[in-house]
């Protein structure tokens, strides 16, 4: 296994790995707001940043309004940003897409960090302020991307290939269904047309015997649900009835349900898989410079 960082200063992380893994660590503090950089790492980006947003917060304090207080949950699976009263949350900060996480030296109580945005993709600075946990915040959030990517190497890594080829099977599945429904209709069309040319060349006043519609192969449409034929056979016993299927969901061996492409949620195999995982590939390679100290990647593992 491929260490998450080769670190160029030894520091020593501040939780265990399952409270990070399996649980998260809160901390309360003020939020500055958030704005948008130009670049996603460097001292002098968040300098300027800080600089914008204290400025900001101060003619916002000169008006009377409080610098709002938030609840930062920090685990494997991102950064959250919560009212701490309603517990809604304000923004959700994966780990991957932070590149950068740094407490000011000059200011002991900012902290800040750097994120990409999902949906417009530009990078933005998020600037906070603590009085006591600055420091020990931003080093739960690279210990919780150090784990993040390790993580990542174990789980993600190993079965990439695996969600290829259920994603390429969906794809393929749903191609094959709208196949069906066009061949479907189709058939019905040539039926009906098949309909239409009989009536008109039945003679005027004739009576047609009344007989079960066939498709065009002159075959009986078969139907499930039809009633079954009380025809006795040969030796005048009635026929075995035939067994009415089943509505309940039918379980294998070891009382699972079976796989249903179509029944999974859409983020268990989301349809853009390949690009999220490439996504977190990408976002773990940039690494994560962290307090000055930048926290290089080993090669990824070949798997990935």
């Amino acid at each position: 296994m491929n260490r998450a960082f080769s670190r160029k200063k030894d520091k020593t992380w501040m939780h265990t790995p399952e409270a990070l893994s399996k649980h998260y660590i809160p901390y309360n503090a003020k939020f500055l707001g958030s704005t948008e950089v130009e670049q996603p790492k460097g001292t002098e980006v968040v300098r300027d940043a800080v600089r914008k947003l204290k400025f900001a917060r101060h003619i916002k304090k000169s008006e009377g309004q409080k610098t709002p207080k938030v609840e930062l949950q920090i685990s494997i699976y991102g950064v959250k940003i919560l009212d701490p009263k309603t517990k809604e949350v304000q923004h959700n900060c994966q780990l991957h897409r932070i590149s950068f996480c740094a407490d000011d030296k000059t200011d002991k109580r900012i902290f800040t960090f750097i994120c990409k945005d999902s949906e417009s993709n530009k990078h933005l600075c998020y600037v906070f302020d603590s009085e006591k946990c600055a420091e020990e915040i931003t080093l739960t959030i690279g210990q919780a991307f150090d784990l993040a990517y390790r993580k990542f190497l174990e789980s993600g890594g190993k079965d990439v290939e695996t969600r290829k080829q259920i994603a390429g099977l969906q794809k393929r599945i749903q191609e094959l269904e709208t196949e069906n429904a066009e061949l479907k209709n189709k058939v019905q069309d040539l039926e009906n047309q098949l309909r239409i040319t009989q009536v008109h060349a039945s003679p005027a006043g004739s009576v047609t015997p009344k007989s079960p519609s066939t498709d065009i192969f002159d075959m009986v449409p078969f139907s499930p649900i039809s009633p079954q034929s009380s025809t006795p056979t040969r030796n005048g016993t009635q026929p075995p009835p035939v067994p009415s299927r089943s509505t309940e969901i039918k379980r294998d061996l070891f009382g699972a349900e079976p796989f249903d492409p179509f029944s999974c949620g859409a983020g268990d195999f989301p349809p853009d898989i390949q690009s999220k995982l490439d996504e977190m590939q990408e976002g773990f390679k940039m690494g994560l410079t962290l307090e000055g100290t930048v926290f290089c990647l080993d090669p990824l593992d070949s798997r990935c």
